[in-house]
């Protein structure tokens, strides 16, 4: 739930608006037809005061998804990156969520979106951890999804907004079977990636990962592939099986909201021991030392919001 938003501003379109007067015309096309691209960004507080993790990454995969809808963003990335660190220090905030979104206009209304104009926002508030504490320790629950991941590429590799409405039915069923997440497979019966996160799995001190034919190439799992091979584990990118995950010693979810959130169980078959694994834990503690910079060895991935 958004809190303090009285005192809180909404960027758009060049200029600061009230947080309740920022508004999008009813007739939208993107309201209608889901054309729009968006990020979720997250900073932290460090000793040097508020940074956000991958901001460069992040900005430059929502130009590349914008142009995917053949959308010219009327703002340059260092813009944008300066906005998203202006409007964290104008919103008071220590950390937080950041959302840069590219939506289109009102000036018609049918599929052609030819000749409409492209607005861009960007938000920022408190938002602590998705996942409990006492998740990050004791894993969640999940369940297959019934709901197949989309085949088209577009969606296996970026944030575009008409594409989230299979990802809401897969978690509001989850939800309703008493879960906490879901897993959704691909066309081909492959693990595809939970709702909003990707997935990896641990076998034999090993680290699996599908592919990015089969998921979103998303920047926290990119960033754990990275930390990972630097700790010396092996990383492979492959078909995965629900079988693959039911036998795994441990698994886990990544992204920005979950960061690294362990799975302790899939359906009614525990994982592992039923809670966060050694790697898993050791992984946890590396990503969250780099993410509020007490790992010197990563500061490249974040951007201090006063620099």
């Amino acid at each position: 739930m958004f809190v303090n938003t009285d005192s809180k501003v909404i960027w758009k379109n060049g200029s600061f608006e009230k947080w309740e007067d920022a508004s999008v015309h009813l007739l939208s096309h993107t309201m209608h037809y889901g054309t729009g691209v968006f990020e979720g960004v997250r900073a932290y507080k460090t000793d040097q005061g508020a940074a956000i993790f991958r901001l460069n990454d992040h900005t430059d995969r929502l130009f590349e998804a914008a142009s995917k809808l053949s959308i010219e963003i009327p703002y340059s990335r260092d813009e944008l990156n300066e906005v998203q660190k202006e409007i964290f220090k104008i919103n008071n905030l220590e950390e937080g969520y950041l959302r840069p979104i590219v939506y289109l206009g009102s000036e018609s209304l049918g599929i052609r979106a030819t000749e409409l104009s492209v607005n861009v926002a960007v938000a920022a508030w408190e938002w602590p951890s998705y996942m409990s504490p006492e998740s990050k320790e004791s894993g969640i629950s999940v369940i297959k999804s019934s709901f197949d991941q989309y085949s088209n590429p577009l969606h296996s590799g970026y944030k575009i907004i008409g594409t989230y409405i299979n990802s809401t039915m897969a978690l509001h069923e989850a939800i309703q079977k008493g879960a906490d997440e879901a897993i959704l497979l691909d066309k081909n019966g492959y693990i595809s990636e939970g709702s909003g996160e990707n997935i990896f799995l641990i076998k034999d001190n090993k680290i699996f990962t599908p592919t990015i034919n089969h998921c979103l190439n998303g920047i926290t799992r990119k960033s754990v592939i990275e930390i990972s091979i630097d700790m010396g584990f092996e990383v492979v990118e492959k078909d995965l099986t629900l079988d693959e995950l039911f036998d795994a010693d441990e698994a886990f979810f990544t992204g920005t909201a979950v960061e690294i959130t362990p799975i302790s169980k899939i359906d009614s078959k525990t994982i592992g021991m039923g809670s966060r694994g050694p790697i898993t834990e050791k992984l946890q503690k590396t990503y969250n030392d780099i993410i509020f910079g007490k790992n010197k060895n990563y500061d490249r991935w974040l951007s201090l919001v006063s620099s």
